[in-house]
């Protein structure tokens, strides 16, 4: 099937959720796996949703945060606890293991920036979450990062819609990475400034 095609099913499918009783639940299991295990962008059914069903645009994207959560959790305890064995064969079976290892690098040089940089950039978040966990980064600041950086992603969605209406969705493809990419320089510049402040 062509990345077209693909790109085409996700948005009808995002199209039939916003009528769909089950679609909260269905959109919190479609978060937990995008996150974990599927090689899709979840992007592509919400902001198709958000335009349908646009009364409930912070609802859709609170359960699609919390759903990339729990994930983000279950991925964290995978690599605290199970590295040696679970976590070896899901990067080997997703083939992440090079990904792996040069984000250990960055992420032991970096830490809460990178898990921030890599969730809201699109490559594998599978890596940030095995690795928090098999080296032992404190809990808290990984749920800040995940949460600070897949809200931007989430809640970025729901103001698109908010605000373009219909031409949300030509506005995502076009313009969602750099806009992703400008909210996370805006968070690293506020936090230096913070810094910088305390400083004083």
């Amino acid at each position: 099937m062509s990345r077209a095609n693909t790109r085409r099913r996700l948005e009808r499918l995002g199209e039939r959720m916003s009528g769909s009783p089950l679609a909260m639940p269905g959109l919190f299991a479609l978060s937990f796996l995008e996150t974990t295990v599927l090689p899709v962008a979840i992007e592509l059914v919400l902001v198709p949703w958000m335009l349908l069903d646009r009364p409930r645009l912070w609802r859709i994207a609170t359960v699609a945060l919390l759903g990339c959560l729990t994930a983000a959790l279950a991925g964290y305890a995978v690599g605290a606890l199970l590295f040696d064995t679970l976590g070896q064969w899901l990067l080997a079976s997703y083939g992440h293991a090079d990904a792996y290892e040069r984000f250990v690098a960055y992420f032991q040089r970096y830490g809460f920036w990178a898990v921030l940089a890599i969730g809201v950039l699109p490559i594998p978040f599978q890596a940030a979450m095995l690795a928090a966990g098999a080296t032992g980064y404190p809990l808290p600041l990984f749920v800040l990062a995940t949460v600070m950086a897949r809200g931007l992603r989430y809640y970025g969605l729901a103001l698109l819609a908010a605000w373009f209406g219909p031409l949300a969705l030509s506005v995502w493809h076009r313009y969602g990475n750099r806009a992703l990419a400008a909210g996370l320089l805006a968070l690293v510049a506020v936090a230096l400034v913070a810094r910088w402040i305390s400083g004083l």
